[in-house]
C-alpha cells in the first residue's frame, strides 16, 4: 500500500466516532452504534500538558492535592461557582437533589442522596492504562446497562483486545448544574486505586468537549437492588453471603483509610459468578484523621452520629451495613417513614426488627445498630459471627461438594 492510500485510509477512520448517547439503541448491535458524523465534532484529543492521570497514581492523595489535576476540571469556573455557594442549609434540613454535588459543606448541612442511583476482571495488559491514549475510538458501544442523573451507562468492547467493560458517559453541562465536579474528582481519585474482588474497578478515564468517560468494569448480573426489589427480600444464606462480602471489602477500604458513606444496595453490582460489587464512590473520603464533619448520603441509611451533626468517622459504614443487612432479611429500611420522623427513628434507635428473623440475624442487626459509635461490632467481629460462619460455612461446602462431585464425573469419564 502506498503512502498516500495510507493517509487516504486513516483520514477516513478520523472521522469515525461512537454516536451520543441518546442515539443508542439497547437492542442494537454494537457495530451499529457506529456512524460517520460531522468532522467538527470528532473528539479531541487531550492536551498533552495535562497532568499525570489519576489512574497511574500509586497512592490516594489528599483531598486538597486534587485541584493539581487539570484533567477532570471540567469547568474553569469550578472554584468560583463552589465559592459562591450558600453555606447554611434551609429549616427542613433535607436539601434537594440538586445539592448532592456540593463540596464538603459545612457542619450543619445535610446532603441527602436519593435512594435510586446509576449503576455503575483484571483489565488486560493490553489496554492502555495511561488516559493520555484512551479514546472513545477504542471503544465498540453496545447496549445501554442503565441510566443515571448526569448520563448513561453502556456495555462496551476494546476493540484491539475484545476486553469487555462499562462505559460511564456523564455530560459535563449536567455535572456542572449539579455542582457534582468535586464529587467527580474524588470518586476517580479513590476508585481508581481499589483492588479488591467486591469492589468495582475503575480502569481509566478520559473526555472529550462535552462529555466525560469513565472505564469500568463490567457486572455481569447488574444491579442488587432490582433483585431485591424483584424477591422481595432475600434468604437468610444468600443475605449473609452478601453481608460477609460487604465486611471484607469495608475492612479492606477502611484499612486504606476510606469511608464509603453511601452503602445502600442501588450501590452494588453483582458480577458474572454471583459476587457482589460495591461502587459509586462519589460520597467516599480518603480520611486518614477518621473525623469528618459533612452530613451526607442517603437518609434511610444516615447514622446518628451525622443528625446529631458530630463529626463521625468509618463507623458510619458499620450503621449501614447493620441497616443494609436488615433491608436484605425484612425488604426495608428499619427507619423507613418520612423524612422528618425517618431522622427521629434514627436518633432515637426506633426499629424493630419482624419475628420472621432468626435469632442470630436480629443480634448481628442490633449490635451493628448502637447509637454509640464505639460500641458497635467491628467488621471482623461481623465476619466471625456465628450467623455468618453458619450460612457462608455452609455454602462454601456446597461448593466444593458440587466441585468434586463435577471432577468424579470428570474422571469416570475419561
Amino acid at each position: 500500500m502506498s503512502i498516500r492510500q495510507i493517509e487516504k485510509v486513516e483520514s477516513q477512520l478520523r472521522s469515525l466516532t461512537v454516536s451520543g448517547s441518546e442515539n443508542v439503541d439497547p437492542q442494537a448491535p454494537m457495530h451499529s452504534t457506529i456512524k460517520h458524523i460531522n468532522p467538527k465534532r470528532t473528539i479531541k484529543p487531550i492536551s498533552s500538558s495535562a497532568s499525570k492521570p489519576l489512574a497511574l497514581q500509586p497512592s490516594i492523595s489528599q483531598a486538597q492535592n486534587l485541584s493539581k489535576h487539570t484533567y477532570l476540571k471540567l469547568a474553569v469556573h469550578n472554584q468560583a461557582a463552589a465559592s459562591g455557594a450558600p453555606g447554611s442549609p434551609s429549616k427542613k434540613a433535607l436539601r434537594d437533589e440538586s445539592e448532592r454535588g456540593r463540596e464538603d459543606a459545612p457542619k450543619n448541612s445535610l446532603q441527602v442522596a436519593p435512594r435510586r442511583s446509576d449503576p455503575s476482571n483484571n483489565i488486560p495488559p493490553q489496554m492502555p492504562s495511561n488516559s493520555k491514549s484512551l479514546h472513545l475510538g477504542m471503544f465498540e458501544i453496545g447496549r445501554a446497562l442503565g441510566k443515571g442523573k448526569f448520563g448513561r451507562v453502556y456495555l462496551a468492547k476494546e476493540r484491539k483486545t475484545g476486553f469487555l467493560c462499562a462505559l460511564k458517559v456523564l455530560h459535563k453541562s449536567e455535572l456542572q448544574q449539579g455542582r457534582v465536579e468535586t464529587q467527580l474528582r474524588r470518586e476517580v481519585e479513590i476508585q481508581s486505586n481499589l483492588r479488591h474482588p467486591n469492589i468495582l474497578r475503575l480502569f481509566g478515564h478520559f473526555h472529550d468537549n462535552d462529555r466525560v468517560f469513565l472505564i469500568i468494569e463490567y457486572a455481569g448480573q447488574g444491579e442488587l437492588y432490582k433483585k431485591l426489589r424483584k424477591a422481595g427480600s432475600f434468604s437468610e444464606p444468600r443475605a449473609a453471603s452478601y453481608v460477609a462480602q460487604m465486611a471484607s471489602a469495608l475492612a479492606y477500604l477502611h484499612k486504606k483509610h476510606v469511608i464509603h458513606r453511601d452503602i445502600k444496595p442501588e450501590n452494588i453490582l453483582v458480577g458474572s459468578h454471583g459476587e457482589i460489587k460495591l461502587s459509586d464512590f462519589g460520597w467516599s473520603v480518603h480520611a486518614p484523621t477518621n473525623r469528618r464533619t459533612t452530613i451526607c448520603g442517603t437518609l434511610d441509611y444516615l447514622p446518628p452520629e451525622m443528625l446529631r451533626q458530630d463529626a463521625h468517622g468509618d463507623k458510619v459504614d458499620l450503621w449501614a451495613l447493620g441497616v443494609l443487612t436488615y433491608e436484605f432479611l425484612v425488604g426495608c429500611a428499619p427507619f423507613e417513614d418520612t423524612p422528618l420522623t425517618t431522622q427521629k427513628r434514627i436518633v432515637h434507635l426506633d426499629f424493630k426488627v419482624p419475628d420472621f428473623v432468626s435469632p442470630e440475624a436480629k443480634d448481628l442487626i442490633t449490635r451493628l445498630l448502637r447509637l454509640d459509635p464505639e460500641k458497635r461490632l467491628s467488621l471482623e467481629q461481623v465476619a466471625e459471627h456465628p450467623w455468618i460462619v453458619k450460612h457462608c460455612q455452609k455454602s462454601k461446602t456446597n461448593r466444593e461438594r458440587t466441585r468434586n462431585n463435577h471432577q468424579r464425573e470428570r474422571e469416570s469419564s475419561q
